[in-house]
């Protein structure tokens, strides 16, 4: 990169002589000549937002894992409360109602073989538990 200037590595070359004439009047180039000469592009940047979209609806294994170690940790919440609700002869319909709300979360596939079988045995103690509070 070469610097140009009275700093720079050679000598700006000016004339005394070479200055512009002032003008008393300040004006604007033409517009209307310098916008038709070139063509209008369209704007860039809606593929990649369409592309954005479509990323951000595309979950990876390590979500999709996440999301099934989370619903089988509330389930087995649940059932804890359930169990004390049981043991302590107070039990109400709103942990019987929460029950099947996480038994329906447990049905989605995590992608983990060993997880889904874990899972899947979580519903079906869920199950066994939703059985035995309907015949209550």
């Amino acid at each position: 990169m070469r610097i140009y200037g009275p700093n720079g590595a050679t000598p700006a070359t000016s004339q005394p002589g070479a200055r512009r004439p002032s003008s008393s009047t300040f004006s604007l180039p033409n517009l209307s000549e310098a916008a038709g000469s070139r063509p209008m592009a369209a704007p860039v940047g809606v593929a990649s937002i369409d592309a954005l979209l479509a990323l951000q609806g595309v979950e990876d294994a390590t979500e999709r894992r996440k999301r099934a170690v989370k619903r089988g940790n509330e389930a087995l919440d649940v059932l804890d409360e359930l169990k004390l609700g049981l043991l302590s002869g107070s039990l109400t319909p709103a942990t019987v109602q929460r029950l099947r709300v996480v038994a329906a979360g447990l049905k989605a596939n995590s992608g983990d073989s060993g997880l889904d079988q874990v899972l899947a045995e979580i519903e079906l103690r869920v199950e066994v538990e939703l059985a035995k509070a309907g015949n209550s």
